[in-house]
C-alpha cells in the first residue's frame, strides 16, 4: 500500500487556535504524525498509572527485563526508535528530555494509580500541571513537546470536573500552537461494560466535541473478543478532525500485536497507535525494533510480513 501523506497545507487548523501560532500548530502535528496525519505514540506514562506492576516482574509474556526498571529506558527507546511523539509525564521530561533533545514529546498532565479501585471510588484524574508549565518548560529548555495529554475516565461520578479540566486544557493548548490527545476510557460503577463498542464510540463524539486532535480508546470486544469492524462505528462518532487511536494493552507476541494494529488502521480506520508495554517491556534493542516494526504498518504502510522483517532486521524501515 501507498505511505499516507500529508502535505502542510492541507492540516486543518482548528479555530481556536490563534493567528500568531497557526504555524505552530501545523508544525506540531505535521511533526507528531511526521508527515502522514497518523500519530505513532510511544506511551510512557505508566510509572504512576500503574506503579512498577509494568515495570519490574513477571507478565504473561515472561520476565519483565531489568531495563525497564530504570525510567531513562522509556527515553533511550524513544530517542533510537522510530516514533511519532513520546508520551510521559512532566517531571520525566524535565529530569531526563534535555539528554534527548531530538525526540518528539506530548507532555502528560494528569495522571493517578491504580491503588484506590473502582468498587471502593470512582476514578477521579486530575491536571498536576498547566498547559503554562508545559509552555514554559519548552521555551527554557528547547525540548521538542508537540502537544500534551490528558485522561478521562467518562462515566465516572466525577467524570464532569475531569471534562471541564480536559477542554481548558485543550483549549488553552490549542492557544499555544500545541495539539491535544485525550485518552477517553469509560469507567466506574456506573459502567457495566468498558470495551462495549456504543459506548466507546460515544467516548470517542465526547473527545470530538471537547476539541481533541485525537483520542486514545481500547479497542471495542464483543463476547470477549476482539473485532476491528467495532472500530468503525468510533471513527464515524469521532469526525474526520479526531483521530482515533487504540491502546495497546498488555504485551502480547509481536506478529499478534501487529496483525491487530494493522486491522485496527485497515478494517476498523483508526489513524494509529498508542503503545505503551509492547514497546518498553523489552531490552533496548527489541524495543527500538518493534517501535519500527510499529512505524512501519502505522507511517508507511507496511504489511505484517514486511514489518516483522522490520521487526527481525531482516529489511530496513523506509518513512
Amino acid at each position: 500500500m501507498e505511505k499516507p501523506m500529508l502535505k502542510k497545507i492541507d492540516v486543518e487548523v482548528p479555530a481556536d487556535v490563534p493567528p500568531d501560532h497557526r504555524n505552530d500548530y501545523i508544525e506540531n502535528y505535521y511533526g507528531a504524525t511526521r508527515g502522514t496525519g497518523r500519530l505513532m505514540l510511544f506511551a510512557g506514562d505508566q510509572k504512576i498509572e500503574h506503579l512498577n506492576d509494568d515495570f519490574y516482574g513477571k507478565v504473561d509474556i515472561g520476565t519483565i527485563p531489568l531495563d525497564d526498571a530504570d525510567p531513562e529506558h522509556l527515553f533511550r527507546i524513544a530517542s533510537q526508535g522510530t516514533i511519532g511523539v513520546f508520551a510521559t509525564q512532566v517531571g520525566l521530561l524535565a529530569k531526563y528530555g534535555m539528554n534527548y533533545n531530538g525526540v518528539h514529546y506530548l507532555a502528560k498532565l494528569n495522571s493517578k494509580t491504580h491503588l484506590v479501585k473502582t468498587d471502593q471510588k470512582d476514578p477521579c484524574s486530575r491536571a498536576l500541571w498547566t498547559v503554562e508549565d508545559v509552555v514554559d518548560l519548552k521555551k527554557n529548555s528547547g525540548l521538542k513537546i508537540m502537544g500534551v495529554g490528558y485522561t478521562v475516565y467518562l462515566g465516572s461520578e466525577f467524570d464532569g470536573e475531569m471534562l471541564a479540566e480536559a477542554a481548558q486544557i485543550i483549549y488553552d493548548a490549542h492557544r499555544h500552537g500545541l495539539i491535544a490527545v485525550v485518552w477517553m476510557y469509560p469507567r466506574g460503577k456506573a459502567v457495566k461494560d468498558e470495551k462495549d463498542a456504543h459506548l466507546i464510540a460515544g467516548a470517542a463524539g465526547v473527545a470530538a466535541c471537547i476539541g481533541a486532535d485525537f483520542t486514545k480508546v481500547n479497542p471495542p470486544k464483543k463476547d470477549g473478543k476482539d473485532s476491528p469492524e467495532l472500530l468503525t462505528e468510533a471513527v464515524l462518532a469521532a469526525g474526520r478532525r479526531t483521530g482515533i487511536i487504540c491502546t495497546g494493552g498488555s504485551s502480547v507476541d509481536t506478529r499478534k500485536f501487529l496483525d491487530e494494529l494493522h486491522k485496527q488502521i485497515h478494517v476498523g480506520g483508526t489513524r494509529g497507535n498508542a503503545t505503551g508495554r509492547n514497546i518498553h517491556q523489552k531490552p533496548l534493542r527489541d524495543a527500538v525494533r518493534m517501535c519500527n516494526a510499529i512505524a512501519a504498518i502505522t507511517l508507511a504502510n507496511y504489511s505484517v510480513d514486511d514489518a516483522m522483517k522490520v521487526y527481525e532486521e531482516k529489511e530496513e524501515l523506509v518513512l
